[in-house]
């Protein structure tokens, strides 16, 4: 028996070599593979194909195969590509990826051509000026919505709740990002809005938030809307979630190697206000990378409710590796977590509260609307039943009843009014409005005091 087993682990050494033998073997062939097909197509093609075309086409389709989000850019798609990060860039304002053989948008891009046509995440594009998407790859298509300032492109779009496919003809435009943006909703609540996560996205933020609270002395809550956010640099999504965070992770990124294993924590004393200020953070289904990082993280450590629609979904990290005078390549390389440890792959950030976009249209006031006090044999109210029979007895009726009269005297001509007027204009933003009366609701329910 002994002697069996002695076999059997000699064996066991001496097949593992041959093992990696034979796969060496078999990249050696594959390779002879690739340098014979290359050869056929360099010599027989019917029309001449530069060898640097071909080489980067095969590059391109190895690790396009791999995933939707690795791929290969020359020289001129690697430069391009650090100015987007800059902020500024060409096109029509679309961040994109491939689906099925399809360009799928991920997110239209705030105040830019494809913006203000009404392209929506989720939209597919099938055709670039008449000419058929499928069988391009994903730089192609790009490149074929890049062109020159004021020139016009015509997409067709694919949407799911259209029957027909929807021609649209945009004018391309130098595309300057702004990618934070600021207001105040009324006297108490700052709103934030992040369309992308470029390199100066943080310091925006943080100078545009210390506008804002100058005008809000009285601040209840803010909203940090990241709707149809595509995402961008991770380690500004790191310091966007460090400026709300006190203390503990915020992300962490695991490669192929769990020895490199990446954790990004919160530091304590840069936070742009106190925990005790309510937070809502806006998202939808063009939410995407970056953006899931920082709801994730919020959402994790309890410090924002997340409201608006399922998150995209990308769960996973590009490095951008530059070759020598060959451009680079975009190569997914690690899985992001959130603090909890859950990946978001393919799956997103589930809102804390759900709330689909709608249009509310407040219904019209009418003059046939009635109220308790034109109802006949109401009960009397008590308070203007004193005052009746103080003046019955020729006593002046106190000042605080002869206010609420008035009161009541304008809240009824001012329903009268409103009976006249036209409908109220509807609430556009609902997700928004929803926002602002649960931050408002929070700062009431968080003042009041308990009886004793």
């Amino acid at each position: 028996m002994k002697r069996f087993m002695k076999l059997c682990l000699v064996s066991t050494m001496l097949a593992a070599p041959v093992v990696a033998y034979a796969e060496k073997d078999n990249t050696l062939q594959m390779l002879d593979l690739f340098g014979e097909v290359f050869e056929r197509v360099r010599t027989d093609y019917v029309e001449p194909v530069k060898d640097s075309d071909l080489i980067e086409a095969a590059i391109n389709g190895m690790l396009t195969s791999l995933d939707p989000h690795s791929g290969y850019m020359n020289e001129k798609a690697f430069k391009e590509m650090q100015v987007q990060t800059k902020g500024e860039f060409g096109g029509l304002g679309i961040e994109v990826t491939m689906e099925n053989g399809l360009v799928k948008v991920v997110s239209p891009i705030d105040d830019t051509p494809a913006a203000k046509a009404g392209i929506k995440p989720g939209d597919y594009i099938s055709y670039i000026n008449d000419e058929a998407v499928m069988g391009l790859t994903l730089s192609e298509a790009v490149e074929k919505m890049r062109g020159p300032v004021d020139s016009k492109v015509k997409l067709t779009i694919l949407r799911e709740d259209a029957a027909e496919p929807l021609d649209l003809t945009l004018a391309r435009a130098e595309i300057k990002i702004k990618s934070v943006k600021e207001h105040a909703e009324g006297d108490d609540i700052a709103y934030i809005r992040i369309t992308s996560f470029t390199e100066q996205t943080t310091d925006l933020m943080r100078d545009e938030f210390k506008r804002i609270k100058k005008d809000l002395p009285h601040l209840r809550g803010i909203i940090l809307d990241l709707r149809n956010n595509p995402g961008g640099l991770l380690d500004q999504a790191v310091s966007v979630s460090d400026a709300f965070l006190k203390q503990g992770e915020i992300v962490s990124t695991r490669e192929r190697d769990p020895s490199k294993t990446k954790r990004y924590s919160a530091h304590p004393g840069d936070e742009l206000v106190d925990d005790d200020i309510p937070m809502v953070v806006l998202v939808n289904n063009g939410s995407a990378s970056a953006s899931e990082i920082v709801s994730g993280a919020l959402q994790d450590h309890k410090r924002a409710v997340i409201l608006g629609t399922r998150t995209f979904g990308k769960g996973s990290v590009q490095t951008v590796i530059p070759l020598s005078e060959h451009g680079a390549i975009r190569l997914t390389t690690a899985r992001y977590y959130t603090p909890s440890g859950h990946s978001i792959q393919a799956k997103g950030i589930t809102p804390d509260i759900v709330v689909e976009p709608a249009k509310i249209e407040p219904i019209k006031i009418t003059d046939k609307m009635r109220s308790e006090a034109e109802l006949r044999h109401r009960l009397a109210n008590l308070e203007d039943k004193k005052a009746q029979e103080l003046k019955a007895e020729g006593k002046q009726p106190e000042k605080e009843s002869a206010d609420k009269d008035k009161d009541k005297d304008k809240e009824k001509e001012n329903r009268k009014k409103d009976a006249l007027q036209s409908e109220v204009p509807p609430i556009e933003d609902f997700q928004l409005q929803r926002a602002l009366d649960l931050l408002r609701a929070v700062s009431i329910y968080s003042q009041a005091t308990p009886e004793k």
